[in-house]
């Protein structure tokens, strides 16, 4: 007996297709159970980000430095493209159902989520700064507010040079050493590679709509920043956005990182853009904190030619930033960071004045005793 084996063909297609999605259903329902047990049980987010991400980020690093530009925004670009055009591609030419086709977006937006979240987004259930380097938290009182301001403005007046050009080498050069050094004291991840490697964003006109200088790329384990950073700005953010590649997923952390790195660097143009960093997250706390009179006199500590700079920048930004798409970027990354156990939102940047307290406060206890 013999039969048209032809016949059989497509069933035996449907079978493997079929199976194959069952697979892929299956693997990606560990994943997502993976993710979301490591938010939920502490352990398991200091396990990541102490053991494992380091794996993955040299890993993922090493790979996205061989490509000249940012591979990530150019992921995001085609991600975001594809999720919006499919559906009337697959309706028109393929003659999918809806059903199908609204799945199959779900399927990639589901896989997206869970590279994210393995690739770098677990590093938010890591253990705080405080529970890293057992550095106790020194609340806010006036008193050693004023003195932190005190002492702050004071460094800050001494360490000004005009920062005219941008030195990539020496940030890059200085900016490892700052992380080597400060490693093991204030829990964060050396450098993965020697000469780690900043990629300017791919759509900076854009991105400068919006406000923000750099940006770290989680699926390629990658950073980026605006082609448009301007001398004074420019040390303190690949800090930052290194900061973020070594694991820091708190804003204020990696202000944190950024400054202490910068301000012990031995060039004097980098130190002062470490202090000038943080000038206007301290003014922010001042004025929430001290009456009108006590901000004024503050403010008139600090050198001419600081305020003047400071201005300067603003103006420069603001001649390029669009209210509209700023205030949307703004709302959405609001919810993505309180998403993500950043209770305080985009707030979170300015607790940076809070990590440098204790820190000085924990710094002083440490030399009297």
């Amino acid at each position: 007996m013999t039969f048209n084996k032809c016949i059989f063909l497509p069933f035996k297609y449907d079978l493997r297709m079929e199976y194959k999605q069952k697979i892929r259903y299956i693997a990606l329902c560990v994943l997502l159970l993976i993710i979301w047990s490591t938010q939920l049980i502490p352990a398991m987010g200091k396990v990541y980000a102490h053991d494992i991400y380091p794996v993955i980020a040299y890993c993922l690093s090493s790979f996205s430095r061989l490509i000249p530009f940012a591979i990530g925004d150019l992921f995001i670009a085609l991600s975001i493209a594809s999720v919006l055009l499919y559906p009337a591609y697959a309706r028109c030419f393929q003659k999918k159902k809806w059903k199908h086709i609204l799945l199959n977006d779900v399927e990639y937006l589901l896989w997206i989520y869970v590279w994210f979240y393995l690739a770098w987004g677990l590093n938010y259930s890591q253990p705080n700064f405080y529970q890293r380097t057992s550095i106790p938290y020194t609340a806010y009182t006036p008193d050693n507010f004023q003195e932190f301001v005190d002492d702050y403005i004071e460094k800050l007046n001494a360490s000004y040079v005009d920062v005219t050009s941008i030195n990539k080498d020496l940030i890059r050069r200085e900016t490892v050493r700052g992380y080597n050094q400060i490693s093991d004291t204030l829990g964060v991840h050396r450098p993965f590679h020697k000469s780690p490697r900043a990629k300017t964003m791919l759509f900076t006109p854009l991105i400068s709509m919006v406000g923000v200088t750099g940006s770290m790329g989680p699926f390629f384990c990658e950073f980026t920043l605006n082609g448009d950073l301007l001398p004074s700005q420019y040390p303190a953010t690949y800090a930052h956005e290194l900061a973020h590649l070594l694991g820091i997923s708190s804003e204020a952390e990696a202000n944190f990182y950024a400054y202490q790195v910068c301000t012990r660097s031995q060039a004097r143009g980098i130190r002062f853009c470490g202090y000038f960093s943080v000038l206007g997250h301290v003014l922010v706390n001042a004025r929430r904190l001290t009456n009108e009179e006590q901000y004024k006199e503050l403010f008139n500590k600090i050198r001419p030619e600081i305020i003047e700079l400071s201005q300067k920048n603003h103006k420069y930004w603001m001649e390029k930033y669009s209210p509209l798409i700023g205030d949307i970027q703004d709302c959405i990354y609001d919810l993505y960071l309180k998403g993500n156990k950043i209770q305080s939102g985009r707030k979170n940047y300015s607790e940076v004045v809070g990590l440098l307290i204790s820190y000085e406060t924990w710094k002083k206890l440490i030399i009297k005793n």
